[in-house]
């Protein structure tokens, strides 16, 4: 186990440099979830007793981590068309630890990200709870922890057919925003659409980032979206992990 974790964290160290060399990256993957946030914040009703940028900022930051984390696994696979990937499996780090790096490294720009988005809204009327947030960005780090070990289990499961890659993430991602709720509601939607968002673990986060960025810390909401969190952090890892085993 301690041999695990410090090769966990040198392949973390070496994923996290190149991001911190060239910072833009974080902003570039932010550009589809600040176009949604200011083509559709004009568009939101008004509500008393606060801004609905309440109801809708939360949303936008899990988006902005399903954008960004779906589409690591695009980093691996160029690692394996240009070697990169073979000369890391022939040292002696372990393999789960190529794989839970990586996948750690993706909580820091979902972090970094949700920062700024929090910054920006500030001035339109957000007014987040700090604490509820906080707890909300655990949660949500846990979920792309899960979601970055899926994206690079893709890549490894792609490495010969690129365009697989993008069309099954292209395929999955839209259908996961929409069904999650989190441009519109879909509580008042037709039956079928209310079961399959039911269906979806996303559903359940951005329920209760909303409920959490908030304040309303003690919602079920915060207990049902921790379990989806957890759920798919260990669903990932362990696809991850093992598809990391039998790369070759």
């Amino acid at each position: 186990m301690p041999n695990l974790v410090t090769d966990t964290g040198v392949v973390f160290s070496r994923e996290l440099r190149p991001m911190l060399r060239n910072p833009f990256t974080i902003v570039f993957s932010m550009v589809q979830p600040l176009v949604f946030l200011a083509l559709f914040a004009p568009l939101l009703p008004k509500v008393e007793g606060g801004s609905a940028l309440q109801w809708f900022v939360p949303g936008i930051i899990v988006m902005s981590c399903l954008f960004g984390t779906s589409m690591t696994g695009s980093n691996l696979l160029f690692e394996i068309q240009t070697g990169s990937h073979e000369r890391m499996l022939v040292t002696p780090l372990r393999r789960p630890a190529l794989l839970i790096g990586r996948a750690l490294k993706e909580i820091v720009p979902v972090l970094a990200q949700a920062a700024l988005i929090v910054a920006i809204c500030l001035p339109f009327g957000f007014q987040p709870h700090l604490g509820g947030a906080l707890l909300g960005l655990v949660i949500l780090s846990v979920f792309c922890l899960g979601l970055g070990a899926l994206s690079y289990s893709l890549a490894l499961a792609a490495k010969n057919q690129e365009w697989l890659f993008w069309t099954v993430q292209q395929t999955l991602l839209f259908p996961l925003l929409l069904l999650a709720g989190m441009l519109l509601p879909v509580d008042n939607g037709p039956g079928w659409l209310h079961a399959l968002s039911r269906w979806n673990p996303l559903t359940y986060v951005v329920d209760a980032e909303r409920a959490l960025f908030n304040g309303d810390v003690w919602a079920s909401t915060t207990v049902t979206g921790a379990i989806a969190a957890l759920g798919v952090g260990a669903l990932g890892l362990w696809v991850g992990t093992r598809a990391m085993k039998r790369s070759d």
